[in-house]
């Protein structure tokens, strides 16, 4: 038994092991983000309709709304069942990154991914019950899928391509970038190769597959990606959504919609806020991006494109004027792998192996410290760069009433409510249970207020007050930084057992 346990890979098991805890911890913490409850909420509508109805508007494939639909039908409406996803998603690429062992050794491949498992940003929005970590994930099989046809040509590597490309492409619109990025960089390394011959050279292996594999590969993707674009084949109409979503997504890529960083800009299209992240956050990226110089020079040719691919990756991101700041663990993963390989052959040269993780040390602290700020202590700091539209827990001033009277009388699900301001997301999948709750914009009037509660922005309160009927308790709240001020009231007859005090609103008294 000893033996055995002595062959275990112990430095793997404790890089996925510090990687869950980071993710998993106190889970429930932070709010509900307003992206997290429109996700919540598709899934509630498939719930609702037996299926979900591809938007091409959206700029999302429909994969992760199933994941977060089984994962609540399983568990139930639940924070964190509702992450439970994500959170799968993003321990699946601290994996996969383990898994470039087989190219670059396993002393590479650890130190990209415990860089990936304390980096502030994979943390963070691996807690988010968003589509990017599925993105990563498969951007990561790629890569992957592309050095194993290089270097080995198995059938094995050709079924990993066909999975990351459909999971790409069930993810999000953004795989053209992603997966054209990995295109463009084998002419780049090409050129390059011809310039400044790699020692030794890589020759491409004898690919062991067949045409009728790559056939059956391309037909079960195909067979895939139909099923879940057609809402499980109940809306045949919704494929061309595969096509039109790409004239909706240039628009707002050019546009930007209000997501610009222009602060950042340099010189034309170039910006810098990326790098500007990388160097607040994530030094391990910024040490791998300064060494991708190192492979201008004779080098291993798949590390040299690697560092092409990602150099590629981060200027088409830098280009884009439409910037959120979850989209930068799409950036960061392959200059882990870069920055790695220069450390590990920094100590091989110096014939001290134990100097590499030495080295990366002082980066990997930074990174868990830095993570361990943002995701337990600032995770609503609107002075934190990756904190972006985060909901804040003031949002408890209106939900916690609810939900806490609710744990305790069943029926208050069946309340009345009214919700009418200018953005109320996550609200929608937040009190999703209750069942009497009409949504609201504010040029939209409500049929009737003798509600059990009324949320409306705290400018409109002289004409919801005007409509009262009730003793009604009355409080303030915020939802966001970029949301004006939100009054809530609730009904004294219905919330008196929890909310302690005077109702402040007595209409019918003198």
């Amino acid at each position: 038994m000893s033996s055995r346990l002595s062959k275990l890979p112990w430095i793997e098991i404790a890089i996925l092991a510090v990687a869950l805890f980071l993710r998993v911890w106190l889970i429930e913490l932070k709010p509900p983000h307003f992206d997290e409850g429109v996700n919540g909420w598709f899934a509630d509508q498939m719930t609702e309709k037996g299926f979900y109805r591809y938007d091409p508007t959206n700029y999302h494939g429909p994969l992760h709304f199933y994941a977060v639909f089984l994962s609540q039908t399983l568990f139930g409406r639940e924070v964190w069942a509702l992450r439970l996803p994500a959170i799968l998603a993003s321990m699946l690429c601290v994996w996969a990154l383990l898994r470039y062992r087989e190219f670059f050794g396993p002393t590479v491949s650890r130190l990209a991914a415990a860089a990936m498992a304390v980096s502030p940003a994979y943390i963070f929005y691996g807690r988010y019950s968003i589509h990017e970590s599925w993105q990563v994930l498969f951007s990561i099989l790629l890569l992957h899928s592309i050095l194993g046809l290089w270097q080995n040509g198995v059938r094995r590597n050709l079924i990993t391509a066909a999975i990351a490309l459909t999971g790409l492409i069930l993810t999000k619109e953004t795989y053209i970038l992603h997966a054209g990025c990995f295109a463009i960089a084998l002419p780049v390394l090409w050129l390059w190769q011809k310039l400044v011959p790699s020692r030794p050279a890589q020759p491409l292996a004898r690919q062991q597959w067949s045409r009728e594999d790559a056939f059956l590969c391309t037909a079960i993707s195909a067979l895939v990606i139909v099923f879940f674009y057609s809402g499980t084949f109940h809306d045949f109409g919704a494929l061309k959504g595969l096509f039109t979503t790409f004239a909706a997504w240039l628009g707002t890529g050019v546009e930007a919609g209000g997501h610009e960083k222009t602060t950042y800009d340099i010189i034309g299209p170039l910006n810098w806020y990326w790098v500007a992240l990388m160097a607040r956050y994530e030094w391990p990226a910024l040490a791998g991006l300064v060494a991708c110089l190192r492979f201008v020079f004779p080098s291993d040719p798949r590390l040299r494109y690697v560092a092409i691919a990602a150099g590629g990756t981060l200027l088409a991101y830098s280009i884009i004027p439409y910037k959120t700041p979850w989209c930068v663990i799409s950036i960061l993963w392959p200059f882990y792998l870069v920055g790695a390989a220069v450390t590990v052959e920094f100590a091989q040269k110096m014939t001290k192996p134990f100097l590499a993780w030495a080295v990366a040390f002082p980066f990997l602290a930074v990174s868990l410290v830095a993570a361990a700020k943002l995701n337990f202590r600032n995770f609503t700091d609107d002075s934190e760069p990756y904190v972006y539209v985060q909901t804040y827990e003031d949002i408890k001033v209106f939900t916690g009433p609810l939900l806490d009277l609710a744990s305790k009388d069943p029926r208050v699900y069946a309340a009345t409510g009214i919700i009418s301001m200018d953005s109320y997301y996550p609200l929608p999948w937040m009190l999703g249970d209750f069942t009497k709750v009409g949504y609201y914009k504010p040029d939209q009037t409500p049929p009737d207020w003798n509600m059990d509660f009324v949320a409306i922005d705290t400018a409109r309160e002289a004409d919801a007050e005007k409509n009262l009927r009730r003793d009604y308790f009355k409080r303030r709240f915020h939802i966001r930084s970029a949301q004006d001020e939100c009054t809530v009231y609730f009904a004294a007859d219905v919330f008196s057992a929890i909310i302690p005090g005077e109702p402040e609103i007595k209409p019918l008294h003198p």
